[in-house]
């Protein structure tokens, strides 16, 4: 399944990498498109996700889940 998520705060290519290697480390999340001109995340996704977890992992790499 895929989910898009919405994150404030990515303004480069290395913001995108840092959030991607963030988001794949969650389990149920095998892979992560990030576009700091979009402001998103695309996920792609093997079970359901909390939205806590990848609250917290856009949180710990230094930016902002919006909504």
């Amino acid at each position: 399944m895929t989910k898009t998520i919405e994150i404030k705060g990515m303004m480069c290519a290395h913001c995108e990498a840092h959030v991607k290697k963030a988001l794949e480390a969650i389990d149920g999340v095998t892979s992560a498109v990030t576009s700091h001109e979009k402001g998103n995340a695309v996920l792609e996704l093997t079970k359901e996700v909390p939205a806590e977890a990848l609250r917290q992992a856009v949180e710990e790499a230094g930016y902002e889940l919006v909504g």
